[in-house]
């Protein structure tokens, strides 16, 4: 689950920037906070991201525990040009990571929230940015 500071901010970048979709939302007016899921369809055993906005708060401190969102994708290379082609913030462009061959890309989304691209083995497989 992520905090956001502007729910539609941060659909808009996980679904046009990364390719996701939004899966569903709700509403909790009595705690006064809103959600949104976003995923990857087409994968049964799929990972979500939870976006939450708490009514009334536009930011947040990341803190020293959140790392980052790992994205597995079949082309780092193109995923990164797709991304900055929609206007989204590649903070690491695409390349071996050090001291190893896996290719990997990080960006940033609208909260400050990082997102590793992970270049996925020849498997085929999965959705996501293509």
């Amino acid at each position: 689950m992520l905090r956001v500071g502007n729910l539609q901010r941060s659909i808009d970048f996980y679904t046009q920037v990364l390719g996701m979709k939004l899966l569903r939302t709700s509403e909790n007016p009595q705690y006064k906070y809103s959600l949104a899921f976003v995923g990857y369809e087409g994968n049964p055993a799929q990972a979500e991201i939870e976006l939450t906005y708490n009514w009334g708060t536009e930011s947040y401190e990341l803190g020293t525990a959140y790392g980052h969102i790992a994205l597995g994708v079949p082309d780092v290379y193109a995923a990164c040009e797709k991304i900055k082609a929609a206007g989204g913030n590649v903070t690491r462009e695409a390349g071996p990571v050090k001291g190893g061959k896996t290719v990997i890309a990080f960006v940033t989304d609208p909260d400050g929230y990082k997102i590793e691209l992970i270049q996925r083995a020849e498997d085929g497989g999965g959705a996501g940015l293509r």
